[in-house]
């Protein structure tokens, strides 16, 4: 039995990351002409993490990897990317970082650099990136994927954008 149990849960979290579409066309986000901001008070850091997010692109997904050389999954990126540019560590599920003691950003026009993004796929917080600025964002989507850059504003993540965090506050 709790074999058969340790078995739905791998199940249920393996689905949280995995949910992501293909990438479909390049159409540019709606949000490429909005201009480009960042933290107010942490304009370095917020540098930092956008460097270390796009460096990582690329980069194959793991179900749990949290490490250039093991790949990634969402949450591990996310909190690789933190840990790395700023030592902050997060919480390692994109559940545990939505509850984070944080400013919430609910709008996407309101999302700075360096925001955390927040997805609701199945009825709860399955999915999370790291803002970029211009519409777009890094994560790491689903199994055979890699990391990559998207519009945040496409159909599949507008529909399921959730919220922003704002870390570097």
């Amino acid at each position: 039995m709790a074999r058969l149990a340790l078995l739905i849960v791998a199940i249920a979290l393996l689905a949280a990351c995995a949910s992501a579409p293909r990438r479909g066309g390049t159409t540019p986000s709606a949000l490429a002409s909005e201009p480009a901001r960042g933290p107010k008070g942490e304009i370095a850091a917020a540098n930092d993490v956008l460097f270390r997010a796009m460096a990582l692109v690329g980069t194959p997904y793991r179900w749990g990897g949290n490490s250039p050389a093991g790949g990634f999954d969402c949450s591990g990126l996310v909190d690789y990317i933190y840990r790395n540019a700023t030592g902050l560590e997060l919480p390692r599920t994109s559940g545990e970082m939505a509850g984070m003691d944080a400013r919430k950003v609910k709008r996407m026009t309101q999302l700075v650099s360096g925001d955390l993004v927040f997805f609701d796929i199945g009825g709860r917080i399955s999915h999370v990136g790291v803002y970029v600025g211009k519409g777009r964002f890094v994560h790491a989507p689903n199994s055979g994927g890699t990391v990559r850059m998207d519009d945040i504003d496409g159909p599949y993540w507008a529909e399921h954008f959730a919220f922003g965090r704002r870390v570097l506050d």
